[in-house]
């Protein structure tokens, strides 16, 4: 299956998730069973370094200048958060669903951000060398945003950053 044909599954699963939130009515951001939840939190200064934050809820909370360096953030809800100024090296936000999530200044450097959902992102002087952004569904503005300043290898996963966000060279 090509990369083109994976992103068109991935993309009719969301519309069908999307159409069934928009029947049943607004979305309520459910963290795993068992995991702190962060929802609508202040997270300003926390440190979280390599902390295993897998399943967690940030959604909505208010994350300037925390330290995130390593963590795994894998499969988490983060829709509106902001992380402002915030330190991502390293860290995996692999499967996350990240709507309308701001990382401005935010440092994203090494940074495993594959199969998530980004649309309505923002990363303003967020700086990406060496995040693999492979199969995350990125909003095309952004993309382009991204690819004037992408460079580097994911350390951990050998792909470009370039090469994961598809830019044209």
């Amino acid at each position: 299956m090509t990369r083109w044909q994976w992103l068109s599954v991935r993309l009719m699963g969301m519309v069908v998730a999307i159409a069934l939130l928009l029947t049943t009515g607004p979305m309520v951001a459910i963290a795993e069973p068992g995991v702190i939840n962060y929802t609508l939190t202040d997270l300003t200064g926390r440190n979280f370094e390599d902390a295993d934050l897998t399943g967690t809820s940030l959604a909505a909370a208010e994350v300037r200048e925390a330290n995130f360096r390593g963590a795994n953030l894998s499969a988490t809800i983060l829709t509106k958060a902001k992380f402002i100024h915030t330190d991502l090296t390293g860290a995996n936000l692999s499967e996350s669903f990240a709507d309308r999530v701001e990382f401005t200044g935010s440092t994203l450097t090494n940074a495993i951000i594959s199969d998530a959902l980004m649309t309505s992102s923002t990363f303003a002087d967020a700086e990406i060398t060496g995040a693999d952004f492979s199969y995350t569904i990125l909003d095309r503005f952004q993309v382009k945003y991204l690819c004037e300043r992408a460079e580097g290898v994911n350390p951990v996963t050998g792909v470009a950053t370039r090469e994961s966000l598809g830019c044209d060279d």
